[in-house]
């Protein structure tokens, strides 16, 4: 079982388009998307979802207004102004609490509760490309990076038993706390960038993260042909990192016309961006 992590630095590199398309190819694939403060692989890959479940990620406070004193000591203490006074009465505001629980441990009353609270759901469904594992993290709710280690975990643990070859991460933009959860364990790194100022930059920090946790990074230059100098810089930049280049893919309106389909571009229609996603997936599958 192979672990492939597709990364892109920032958003709208064409990342998940490419993630769907490998592993439609793939054929023999678990699929992951991590990105679960904003998913968006299930709008190609219309899953169908046979497993739910809930995340709980951290605690939350609760007052209760019986045992409350009034004594405000919860409300100074809190560094995160989650404790309001609402009509003579102390409750928390739940989008604004970290779950510290420094105000239950000082408060002289024990009027104050910590309980889990739900940051979220992730589910286990059936696509046509193979199984997928994929959640979504509640509003202004934290943790996304012991979301992502939750099902990847689980994608894994479903490839063990159906002797998948392959599990297919489409991982978040970035390199915060969801993005190193998503490179755990990975045995490739791909970066899906662009020839732009940001692309450059954000594919910098990428190669750098990667090489940290010492998993092996090779890179797709998407829309190549928009700015062929900026796509000089970054085949120089990896030239010197002795990072492959798997492929060169042109613009190409087709993208958004399978995205508009629900299909991946290699399912939608031949063209030379099609070629290119093949030829990246053979060099990673080892065919």
């Amino acid at each position: 079982m192979k672990e492939i992590v597709i990364l892109s630095g920032k958003g709208g590199t064409g990342k998940t388009s490419i993630c769907a398309s490998f592993a439609v190819l793939a054929e023999s694939a678990v699929i992951v998307d991590c990105d679960v403060d904003a998913a968006d692989l299930h709008l190609v890959l219309k899953p169908n979802v046979m497993e739910e479940y809930e995340f709980t990620g951290g605690q939350i406070a609760t007052i209760d207004p019986d045992k409350c004193l009034s004594c405000a000591i919860c409300q100074k203490l809190c560094r995160y102004d989650s404790i309001l006074l609402d009509n003579e009465k102390y409750r928390v505001d739940e989008l604004a609490c970290e779950g510290c629980g420094v105000c239950a441990h000082f408060c002289p009353a024990d009027a104050i509760c910590m309980s889990d609270s739900i940051n979220g759901h992730w589910f286990v469904s059936e696509t046509r490309a193979g199984t997928m594992v994929h959640a979504k993290l509640g509003l202004a709710a934290e943790n996304s990076g012991k979301l992502v280690a939750l099902i990847k975990n689980k994608a894994k643990e479903i490839a063990k038993d159906t002797s998948a070859q392959f599990v297919i991460v489409d991982g978040p933009p970035g390199i915060g706390c969801p993005v190193i959860s998503s490179l755990s364990g990975a045995d490739q790194v791909v970066v899906v960038t662009e020839p732009s100022v940001s692309g450059i930059h954000d594919l910098e920090r990428v190669m750098e993260l990667a090489g940290h946790f010492k998993v092996p990074v090779s890179i797709i230059i998407n829309k190549y042909d928009i700015n062929e100098e900026k796509t000089n810089e970054i085949d120089n930049l990896v030239l010197a990192h002795g990072i492959p280049v798997l492929a060169r893919i042109p613009y190409d309106p087709m993208f958004t016309k399978a995205q508009i389909a629900e299909m991946s571009v290699v399912e939608y229609r031949e063209c030379l961006a099609t070629e290119e996603i093949r030829k990246a997936w053979m060099q990673l599958s080892g065919q």
